[in-house]
């Protein structure tokens, strides 16, 4: 009789908590409140109230008609009306209720049912607020800080924010389970092999059904997956990239496939992963195109949900099965995904190292250390790595997978060298030096 294990195995496996939850009160949402996240596109914000749900709270979202950003409580303290239902006018937005009116920092600016000479209401007016957020616009999307006011962290201000050759186009994809599964998918260059190359086809091109070599890179909060594959005569080092606690970057998805040389081209996108609450996520992010993003035709809807998960979002069932993308991946995982009762192997380095760091900073900051910030120092501009490399480097007489794993090392240690030099700079050096390693092949 063959040993079936269906009995043996059927209870559920636990699941991984601390890593999760994102509510309040809780220490994993406890700890992602202390960053700026993106919470909504610019384009959805008006002078008509639009609700929101951002780490397990439900919260509005307006525009003056002063055009300033309002990021508050879903109900009024008042009676608890919802503010969706309020209306937006000069100086802040009023509940439809009882007529009180809040700005968008939450102050009680009238209470216009009240006397007038009521010491409860002006007593009101002077000790509560609304509960309201900073909010930030900035290039199509609106950031927030929904942790504690006293420790308002700076804006942090990435590099890929400023590279000219490339035209950014801010999207969202909405995602029916636990943030961290989404996550996980940027620290494993393995999976794009093989749902992006071989289980459904060729999603995004022949190249990356290569299964190539990995490397793997912890850097303070920043982890940097890096995968050289040998395409024919071609090595194309394709680096995806996570900072601490939801930044991603990942090398290209139609511009490279490994048959055509690429000097240091950058990522496909920008992009955070925002809990909603623990069964649901959004991607919130910019689509990268021009010379050193994705072809420029991809700058639409579908193009950005093709790069964001290999496939459009909106599909028949049917369609899925035979073509499954990222979102069935990681939706298929269950709304939160049981991660005590996964069997991570070597190739899952990335995935384990930074889900350790996160337990660990979640578990400082019970403790009263206040996690790291992607900045060093006030104004420092982060640099970032994501990107993909294309060299023309024909095989030697010599062991394939640990040359080519060798030129993937050497690349990354050529963005690294380069690092401290203003942003140009330093890419006009590290294309400079692909070249001449290309023309020369020495290492």
């Amino acid at each position: 009789m063959k040993n079936f294990r269906g009995y043996k195995q059927s209870k559920p496996p636990k699941i991984d908590e601390t890593i999760s939850q994102s509510g309040p009160g809780t220490p994993g949402g406890e700890y992602l409140r202390r960053y700026w996240h993106p919470v909504s596109l610019t384009s959805e914000v008006s002078t008509t109230p639009l609700q929101i749900r951002i780490l397990g709270e439900d919260l509005v979202i307006f525009k003056t008609i002063e055009n300033e950003i309002g990021l508050v409580h879903k109900n009024c303290p008042h009676r608890r009306a919802s503010l969706v239902y309020g209306k937006c006018e000069k100086k802040g937005i009023r509940c439809c209720y009882h007529g009180w009116l809040f700005a968008p920092d939450g102050e009680i600016l009238e209470t216009p049912g009240e006397d007038p000479d009521s010491k409860q209401a002006a007593k009101l007016r002077k000790t509560f607020k609304l509960g309201a957020y900073p909010v930030i616009e900035f290039n199509g999307l609106v950031f927030a800080y929904m942790g504690p006011s006293e420790n308002i962290p700076e804006f942090p201000h990435y590099d890929a924010f400023d590279i000219p050759e490339i035209t950014r186009r801010p999207y969202r994809v909405e995602y029916n389970c636990n943030w961290i599964q989404v996550l996980d998918a940027i620290m494993d260059p393995v999976h794009t092999s093989f749902l992006h190359g071989q289980s459904s086809g060729v999603q995004f091109s022949k190249g990356f059904a290569e299964v190539g070599e990995l490397e793997f890179f912890e850097r303070g909060i920043q982890y940097l997956g890096c995968n050289t594959r040998r395409v024919d005569d071609y090595v194309w080092v394709r680096v995806n990239e996570l900072i601490l606690p939801n930044f991603t970057q990942a090398g290209s998805a139609f511009a490279a496939d490994g048959t055509k040389t690429r000097y240091f081209g950058r990522s496909s996108f920008t992009r955070w992963v925002v809990p909603v609450d623990d069964k649901h996520c959004l991607a919130l992010a910019w689509g990268n195109f021009g010379e050193r993003g994705d072809p420029i035709e991809y700058n639409n809807k579908e193009g950005c949900e093709r790069i964001e998960a290999g496939e459009i979002m909106d599909r028949p069932l049917e369609e899925k099965q035979k073509k499954p993308g990222d979102a069935e991946a990681v939706e298929g995982m269950g709304a939160i995904s049981a991660h005590k009762g996964e069997h991570l192997m070597p190739t899952d380095y990335g995935v384990m190292v930074y889900r350790r760091r996160i337990r660990k900073l979640i578990k400082n900051l019970k403790e009263g250390k206040e996690p790291p910030q992607p900045q060093n120092k006030k104004g420092d501009v982060i640099r970032t790595n994501g990107q993909d490399t294309v060299l023309r480097i024909p095989k030697r007489n010599i062991n394939d997978r640990k040359f080519i794993k060798s030129i993937g090392s050497h690349v990354m240690k050529l963005q690294f060298d380069a690092e401290k030099m203003p942003i140009n700079d330093r890419d006009n050096h590290i294309i400079k030096k692909l070249s001449e390693v290309e023309k020369s092949g020495v290492f």
